[in-house]
């Protein structure tokens, strides 16, 4: 893991994201070496943590999926 990554990867405290959450839930994440820094890149450029850019993109996510289910 990168030294990057893991001084944001793990803080508890960080509520960078769009959203509001409750309650938070921790997990592992393994992912492809090049994703990996594909996102790492992503997030700097947004000067997000890593964290917050996965989190950023699967709310992006579930948002559209919503917003398609709701179309039909």
């Amino acid at each position: 893991m990168s030294p990057w990554c893991h001084s944001t990867c793990w803080r508890t405290s960080e509520r960078h994201y769009s959203g509001v959450m409750d309650e938070d839930k921790r997990i592992t994440l393994r992912l492809p070496a090049d994703l990996h820094e594909w996102l790492a890149a992503q997030a700097k450029s947004a000067r997000r943590s890593l964290n917050s850019e996965i989190v950023y993109r699967l709310e992006a996510e579930r948002d559209a999926a919503v917003a398609d289910v709701e179309t039909l």
